[in-house]
Formats: structure tokens, C-alpha cells, sequence
């Protein structure tokens, strides 16, 4: 059995910390019935107070890359925990529609820093033999998170309302920010805690290498490399049906299945589940038997979700209805575990913060524009979802055709960029 190392503790808190964004996130979606209450807000504006936090977490992806790429991971990572929790414990003190909407997308900035500053540490942390499988569990965690926060922030307004959630959430951000201040350097190269043997695993980049890359890399010439926007177009259509179909898969299950609020409960957390286990086999699979054709895996893992929706639509009994979203909740997050393994071994770690922060700006956007979409399309469609799951599944067509031009192990970026 192999020994426990220093970065399966580094993978353990940063998985720890994703999870505690996540069930911060997710507080508002839970409590935002008793909100509109205290507040009187209507439809629209309870819409604004859930977008709000998107605005804030797009706009601060690209930054916290740079940051990360400028600062470090250490530092970056702890500012971005202290500063979320920090304004998680202030939503529980905001009196107005106002205050709540400027406190949600000052909550959704710091939250913004994590993904690509998360990124970085796996692919600092992590040989490349095993950065798909620690990307998996890190992405796992987001699974993990939307699954038990509901219970979590359920149980804590049975104490206290709905402004007891957000003081109570401060908690577990503030150790998380401890840990990863305490346990988190910026390479295995300058922690203070790793052993010789440990160290051994990683390749220590001479100084011609490092001095190489610093004149190669920059914001310009990462911007220009084709292969990045792929990724961005790849995961900007993906995650449009992702959204798409997690946002509204509740409603979906009440109005249009006429399921009672237990039945829909279960069913709008069997995806996430099933995500959670998905991402960690995603990850393991492409690791252990796609590693040099990560496209193969990508491209199944999009046309089985496609399929899945299909059949999730077309279904004939809640049962059915139960396994087909279930198993998209699993295809789809192969998906993320494979994709991200990508650009995780074809960019420099130098320039991984940024590039991750580009990409997963796109899929931010893909965030804030989904549900809305959606929710036109049900609108003008009176109700029905037929046109809803058509678009989902050709947008998830779109990203498998452009996963299909690259190549099975895409050239790292600094490669390109040599003179010839």
C-alpha cells in the first residue's frame, strides 16, 4: 500500500476547502425562499440576488489566476478562503435588497480566486502520472458539496433562521484557511514539511528552463495559442448544458413529471451523486488508460450525455427517469475530470493559474447565461421542456465536434513558442 505523502494532505485540504465553497454557495439557494420573506423580494429580484454571485465569480477568474501565477498559490488561496468566509458570516448581518446584492458579488469574487488558484496547486503539487486522478477528487468535491449542503443548511436553520446558516458557515471556512496557511507552500521545492524521498517524485526545472518560460509565457502569447480557445469553446458549450440541465432538473421533475417534493428531493440529488463518483473515476480512467489519448475519453464521455438526456426526456417511469439522470450525472463529470487533465499537461505550471482562470471564465459566462436561456425556451415553448432538451443535447454535440479536432496528446505551449 502506498504511503501517505505530503501532497495527498495538500489534495485532502484542498478538497476539504471546495467543498466548504461549495455548501457556502449553496446556502443561498436553500434559504432564499424564507429571504424573500424578510426582504419581500419578488421573482426578479430574488433572479438578481442568485446572479449576483456569477457576476462577482466571473469577473475575478482570469485575476485569481494571475494572482496565483504572480504571488503564489499560498498566499493567493488564503486571502481567497478568508476573504469568502469573511463576507459568508456578513450575509447574515445584510437588512436590504441592495446590501444583499453587493455583499453577493463581493462573496462570489473571493470565491472566484479558488478554481484557478486550486488548479495550480494540483499541477504544481502532483507529477503528471497522477494530476488527472487529484484533479478528479478535487473536482468531486463540488459533486459532494451540492449534495449534502442542503441537509446541512436545512439543519442549521432549524436552530436559527436563516441568518444563523451564514454566521455558522464562517466556521469551517476560517480552519480550512488555517490548514491550507499551515500546509499549502507553494511547491514541493520551498515547503518546509516534505521528504527527500517525496521530493524525489518531481522534476526541479533548471534555471535556463525557468528563465525560458518567463521570456516564453506571457498573457499575450498564452491568449494566442489555438488549442486554448478550443478549451474555452469545449467547455463553454458543455457547461451551457450542464447548467442547463442541473439548474432546472427540479423544476423539471415537478412541473413536467408532476413528482411530489420528496420524489423530486431524491431525484435532484442522484446526479450530483452520482457526479461525485464520477469525477473520481473519470480521473482514475484517465490516468490509467487514456493518458495519452485523453480525447477518446472526452468525446465518449460527451455523446453518453448526450444519449443520457435523450433518454432522461423520453422516459416512461420514474424509475427509469431515476437511472438515465443518475447515469448523466456520472457521464457528465467523466467529462470534467478528463477534460481538465488536458490542458493540466499540455500548459507549463507557470502560466496554469491563468490559463485555467481563461477557461473557466468561459464556463462562467456559460453559468450566467444557461438558466436564463432555459428558462426562455420553457417559457415560449408554454411550458414544455421537448425544446429545452434538444438545445442542451446539440449544445453538448457542438463540444463533442470540437473536442474531436485536437489531438490525442496536444503539444505544451512552450513547445510552440520555440524559435524554429
Amino acid at each position: 500500500m502506498p504511503s501517505w505523502k505530503l501532497r495527498h494532505t495538500v489534495i485532502a485540504i484542498m478538497f476539504t476547502a471546495s467543498i466548504v465553497s461549495f455548501m457556502d454557495r449553496m446556502a443561498m439557494s436553500v434559504v432564499l425562499p424564507f429571504i424573500k420573506a424578510d426582504f419581500h423580494l419578488g421573482a426578479f429580484e430574488s433572479g438578481a440576488v442568485m446572479s449576483a454571485f456569477f457576476v462577482g465569480y466571473s469577473l475575478s477568474q482570469i485575476p485569481g489566476g494571475l494572482l496565483s501565477d504572480r504571488f503564489g498559490i499560498r498566499r493567493v488561496l488564503t486571502v481567497a478562503m478568508l476573504w469568502w468566509s469573511f463576507f459568508t458570516a456578513i450575509t447574515g448581518l445584510v437588512g436590504s435588497f441592495v446590501q444583499m446584492l453587493i455583499v453577493r458579488v463581493l462573496f462570489g469574487a473571493g470565491e472566484g480566486v479558488f478554481p484557478a488558484s486550486a488548479f495550480k496547486t494540483v499541477a504544481v503539487w502532483f507529477p503528471k502520472r497522477e494530476r488527472a486522478t487529484a484533479n478528479a477528487i478535487m473536482l468531486s468535491s463540488s459533486r459532494l458539496g451540492a449534495a449534502i449542503a442542503p441537509l446541512v443548511v436545512v439543519a442549521l436553520m432549524h436552530f436559527g433562521g436563516w441568518r444563523t446558516v451564514f454566521f455558522s458557515l464562517f466556521i469551517p471556512g476560517l480552519l480550512v484557511t488555517l490548514l491550507c496557511w499551515l500546509f499549502v507552500a507553494d511547491s514541493p521545492f520551498t515547503s518546509r514539511r516534505i521528504t527527500p524521498a517525496e521530493l524525489a517524485d518531481f522534476e526541479e526545472p533548471t534555471d535556463a528552463e525557468t528563465a525560458h518560460k518567463a521570456d516564453a509565457l506571457s498573457f499575450r502569447e498564452v491568449l494566442r495559442q489555438e488549442n486554448l480557445l478550443k478549451y474555452c469553446l469545449i467547455y463553454f458549450t458543455f457547461d451551457f448544458a450542464y447548467w442547463g440541465f442541473t439548474s432546472w432538473l427540479p423544476t423539471y421533475l415537478v412541473e413536467a413529471r408532476g413528482f411530489s417534493m420528496v420524489q423530486m428531493g431524491i431525484g435532484a440529488s442522484l446526479p450530483f451523486l452520482a457526479g461525485t463518483v464520477g469525477c473520481v473515476f473519470g480521473g482514475w480512467l484517465s490516468d490509467r488508460f487514456f493518458s495519452g489519448r485523453r480525447k477518446i475519453l472526452i468525446v465518449a464521455a460527451q455523446l453518453s450525455s448526450a444519449a443520457l438526456l435523450y433518454l432522461t426526456f423520453v422516459s416512461g417511469s420514474m424509475m427509469a427517469l431515476y437511472a438515465f439522470q443518475t447515469l448523466a450525472g456520472l457521464t457528465l463529470s467523466i467529462f470534467f475530470a478528463a477534460f481538465w487533465a488536458m490542458p493540466m499537461n499540455t500548459v507549463p505550471k507557470e502560466r496554469m493559474g491563468v490559463t485555467s482562470g481563461i477557461i473557466n471564465t468561459a464556463a462562467q459566462v456559460a453559468a450566467i447565461i444557461s438558466p436564463v436561456c432555459v428558462g426562455y425556451l420553457i417559457e415560449v415553448s408554454g411550458g414544455h421542456f421537448a425544446l429545452t432538451f434538444a438545445v442542451m443535447i446539440i449544445s453538448l454535440l457542438i463540444s463533442c465536434a470540437i473536442a474531436f479536432t485536437l489531438p490525442n496528446t496536444a503539444p505544451a505551449i512552450e513547445a510552440s513558442l520555440e524559435p524554429a
